[in-house]
Order: structure tokens, then C-alpha cells, then sequence
């Protein structure tokens, strides 16, 4: 017996709309939010770089959410990329601390810097800058580097430096570079760059090493004056200011951060992020954005990032041991 054909129709339409519902179930499952886990807390120059780029990348990728995670000096936040599923839609910042420093750092890690994470590219790279408190330059009659380390052979124990604590960033350049300079001077840690910075401003210590982002302002508006830079070569920021390696060969201690996934995601989803975080890095919109955060991208492949990551945990065994910093 024929089937009536309002029958076969209806059967149509009934297919062709369950056709239509899983296409739409499939695009949407497409279109989760990617989370981006920066392990600091909202406003600092890493958050701001990684909003930046979960906008840039919008059309790429789709929609990413940015999900600060601070604490334990990034380890909370970098530990949730390391324990979440691989599947594409979490994906995280490493830098500096979390992936090179905290490691010798922390008695107790809870992650695996070295095979808890998938490297997706650098973003980017952000030199330090040897600052000293302007009056008290003027009156030592330090202006520059040289007339620093002249001034603390001569007078051994008489400058004190500060840091955003034991362990911290500023702490193993100031140590790393009393041993390159021969040179001693006291350490006092504060907590946080922030402390750290004002206490350098109201004089209670002689000089820091700071990241240029933050000390920039202080040292157009005269307070702070910066004797050196920490990047392997002169800033395009501070052009005039000589790098500590011009005097001090090999000297470079940088602050970087970049992308990770965690450690089994799937290489064409990696492969997939590289390509369009690279390109927004690489986009003139983005230059300028980070410009004013006295930031340099640093568009790099996996495999490029993953091997910074690498030589930087090697580079900084050394110094941290030395210092005795150890946080339990």
C-alpha cells in the first residue's frame, strides 16, 4: 500500500529537522568559551595583556574568558591549567615565577613545571631596570652603573636593596647581579612589588630592580633615575639606558609570560592556538596596546616557547639555591 505523500513530508520535515539540531548542537559544543587561567590577581600587566588578547582573538577562536586564579605566587592558578581536561577549552599563562622560579622556590610544588603543560607561544617579554631612588643618587653622586658598583666596593654593606620578597623576580636579579658586579649589599624583602616600590620612593632603600612597566612612570616624573637595564640589549622604551650585559657580559634577567595548555592536549588544537595568538601578537593594534604597558610581544613558536621555558628553569636553579630563599 502507497504511503500518502503528506505522510512522507511530514517524515521530511521530521528529518530535516534533526538534521538541523545537531548541526546546531555541533556548532554550539564548537563555540564553548575557551578559559583563559591567569594565576594573578585582575589589573597587574600579565591580566591586562591576557585581555587583550582573548579580544584580539575573538574572530579566531571565539569567545575566551579570562579567570583570574592568584595565590601561592601563581602556583594555584598555573596547578588548575595542570589538573584540567585537555580538551582544548582551558588554557593558561605561564610565566616567569610560576615556570622557572617557584620550582627551586617551593619545597612542596603541586604541578610539574616541566611536564604538567603543553607550550602554546610566548606573548611576551618585558625588561627589568636597575632604579635607584632619585635623592639619594644625587646625593652619592651615582650616575651610573659604573658609579654604582664603584660606590658599593668602596663601601661594602652600606646600600641595601629591596624586593617583593624572598625569592621574588627582583630579589635573584639584585643577587645575580652582586656576583657578576662583586659587589654586597643588603637585602630587605617587602611584600610585594608594590611595598617594594614605595619604599624605594620614600628612600628607605638605596635601589631595586624593578619591572620597567611599573617604574616607568616614576622615572619620567624625575623620582626614580635608571642606571641599567636588565634585557640582553637597550630598551626601545628607554633607549638612552645602557644595559647591565654592556658592562656585565651574559647579564639578562627578563620578565616573560606566555601560553600553556594542559600537558595532553591535542597537537592540532595546539597548533590552532599557536597560529591565532601569534598573529594577534603580531597585529599593530596589539603592539601599540602593549607599548603602553611597556610591553614587547613575543609571537614564538611551540616549540620555541617550550625550550625558553626550559633554559629559564635551568638559569634560575643556581641563583635561587644561593640566595637561600625557600618558601614551605
Amino acid at each position: 500500500m502507497p504511503i500518502p505523500s503528506s505522510v512522507n513530508q511530514i517524515a521530511l520535515k521530521i528529518i530535516a529537522s534533526a538534521a538541523i539540531f545537531c548541526w546546531a548542537a555541533g556548532s554550539f559544543a564548537q563555540q564553548k568559551p575557551i578559559r583563559l587561567i591567569v594565576p594573578y590577581a585582575a589589573g597587574g600587566p600579565i591580566d591586562a595583556t591576557a585581555r587583550v588578547l582573548a579580544e584580539r582573538v575573538k574572530d579566531s577562536l571565539g569567545t575566551v574568558v579570562v579567570d583570574n586564579r592568584p595565590g601561592a605566587g601563581g602556583n594555584i592558578g598555573a596547578d588548575a591549567v595542570a589538573k584540567a581536561a585537555p580538551d582544548g577549552l582551558t588554557i593558561g599563562i605561564a610565566a616567569l615565577a610560576t615556570h622557572a622560579i617557584n620550582p627551586w622556590l617551593y619545597s612542596k610544588m603541586p604541578y610539574n613545571a616541566a611536564t604538567d603543560f603543553a607550550a602554546i607561544t610566548q606573548m611576551v617579554r618585558v625588561p627589568n631596570v636597575l632604579v635607584m631612588n632619585a635623592d639619594t643618587a644625587q646625593r652619592l653622586s651615582i650616575n651610573t652603573l659604573a658609579d654604582l658598583v664603584r660606590y658599593a666596593k668602596a663601601n661594602p654593606g652600606r646600600l641595601n636593596y629591596g624586593s617583593g620578597g624572598n625569592g621574588s623576580g627582583g630579589h635573584l636579579a639584585g643577587e645575580m647581579f652582586k656576583t657578576q658586579a662583586g659587589v654586597f649589599a643588603v637585602h630587605i624583602p617587602y611584600n610585594g612589588g608594590n611595598p617594594a616600590q614605595l619604599a624605594l620612593l620614600s628612600g628607605q632603600v638605596d635601589f631595586n630592580f624593578d619591572n620597567l612597566a611599573t617604574a616607568a612612570p616614576n622615572i619620567r616624573a624625575g623620582k626614580l633615575k635608571a642606571l641599567a637595564v636588565t634585557s640582553a640589549q637597550r630598551s626601545a622604551a628607554l633607549p638612552e639606558v645602557p644595559a647591565v650585559a654592556e658592562t656585565f657580559k651574559g647579564f639578562e634577567v627578563d620578565t616573560w609570560w606566555g601560553l600553556v595548555a594542559p600537558a595532553a592536549t591535542p597537537k592540532e588544537t595546539l597548533d590552532k592556538y599557536q597560529k591565532a595568538f601569534a598573529e594577534a601578537l603580531s597585529a599593530d593594534s596589539t603592539k601599540a596596546r602593549f607599548a603602553g604597558l611597556m610591553a614587547e610581544p613575543a609571537p614564538s613558536s611551540s616549540a620555541e616557547f617550550a625550550a625558553l621555558m626550559t633554559r629559564e628553569r635551568a638559569k634560575y636553579e643556581k641563583p635561587v639555591k644561593a640566595s637561600g630563599a625557600k618558601v614551605d
